[in-house]
């Protein structure tokens, strides 16, 4: 299956800043009087049919976007690749042959094709940052709590983020207006920190590909250490500072996962592709020991990004460790999750951007500000 849209329909529209822009609803967000499927047939099964927009849907349709459709998703959003065993891969124009990146993946997918102007999506761990670089799009990450998730699907509370993909930094903006509300000031981004030690892990192609994208911006770069002085409450360990911050991220984010779906999945015995029932056949095995090591690592990368990236800084990483696979292979999870799990343990916002291209397939890059750092990202946006 090729087509983003789980079902379409008509949307009159209305008047305000939006309006005759077209609007993709990932479907973990409730559209009043359509179902919520969130990529599970058997959740589709087991829960009625909404009868109010979730609260980000109802801010984009007053605000005059046009729904057309609710799209694919990876299912219960446990998944980065932009699969789903039930309902196919959605295209990715952008790279003809592979993966569309997940788990907004239906959402990318009708933006990247034209389909859609607004891609509504989520990010826990990447799932908004990653379709955008596989796909060639703008999109943001924002301040975790910044924007409603009242009426949408969960993942991992604590993680989940609503935002935006679009094709120009001038409809994310405005979209990301509209949803994050009354604007917060923030100081102007004077320092890249494009750290070393995260950079010279990067392959040669991704980084000649994104590197050009960071000296556009014209900022002062910082090349020095992002973990210079190790990382606070990570037991010792051979692994790196950023291997032990992504095991922390999974490990929470797998916890909450069964927190928030255990019950469920236990009592109706879903069906879930191969990744999925894995993921969460090792959920349902994390013990409190673990969490609470987990929970020391996050509270030393809240202090990291305090630290190395106040107000008027601006973290530079790739979107992704490389380009989208191609339709049948597995993406290499941990290195993706290596690059995105410091805005999501920090609650901090990541907008991911259009860099350059490897074998012809887009790569893209993000830039992490300090929580509450939004609205510097999209003008940062901007300046592509």
């Amino acid at each position: 299956m090729s087509d983003p849209f789980i079902r379409t329909f008509e949307d009159a529209g209305r008047e305000g800043p939006l309006a005759g822009l077209r609007l993709a609803v990932k479907d973990l967000f409730d559209l009043a009087g359509t179902p919520t499927g969130a990529g599970n047939p058997r959740w589709l099964e087991t829960h009625g049919v909404p009868d109010e927009d979730a609260a980000a849907v109802a801010l984009l349709r007053g605000a005059g976007a046009r729904a057309v459709g609710k799209t694919i998703t990876d299912e219960l959003a446990w998944s980065l690749n932009g699969t789903n065993a039930h309902y196919g891969t959605p295209d990715n124009p952008a790279a003809p042959g592979r993966v569309p990146g997940g788990s907004s993946s239906g959402s990318a997918s009708a933006v990247a094709l034209g389909l859609a102007d607004i891609g509504l999506g989520t990010d826990t761990g990447g799932s908004i940052r990653v379709p955008a670089s596989y796909c060639g799009l703008y999109g943001l990450r924002p301040t975790h709590g910044r924007v409603s998730l009242e009426g949408a699907v969960p993942l991992a509370p604590t993680f989940d983020t609503a935002g935006v993909l679009a094709r120009d930094a001038g409809t994310l903006a405005a979209a990301m207006g509209v949803l994050l509300g009354e604007p917060e000031e923030g100081a102007p981004i004077t320092r890249l920190l494009v750290p070393e030690d995260v950079w010279d892990e990067i392959a040669g192609p991704v980084r000649a590909a994104v590197m050009p994208a960071v000296e556009a911006l014209g900022i002062d770069v910082d090349p020095s250490p992002l973990f210079a002085g190790g990382l606070e409450g990570a037991a010792e360990a051979a692994a790196s500072p950023l291997e032990t911050a992504r095991v922390a991220y999974a490990t929470l984010q797998a916890w909450e996962a069964w927190q928030a779906h255990g019950a469920w999945i236990e009592a109706e015995g879903p069906e879930f592709g191969p990744g999925v029932k894995a993921r969460f056949a090792n959920a349902s095995l994390i013990g409190s020991d673990a969490v609470t090591a987990a929970g020391r690592v996050r509270s030393g990368v809240v202090a990291l990004v305090r630290d190395r990236i106040p107000a008027g800084t601006t973290l530079a990483l790739p979107a992704a460790p490389g380009p989208a696979p191609r339709i049948g292979r597995e993406p290499d999870r941990e290195a993706i999750v290596r690059l995105t799990c410091i805005a999501g343990l920090s609650g901090a916002p990541a907008l991911a951007v259009p860099a350059g291209a490897v074998d012809g397939a887009p790569v893209g890059l993000q830039l992490v500000a300090t929580p509450g750092g939004d609205e510097v990202l999209l003008e940062l946006a901007d300046r592509r």
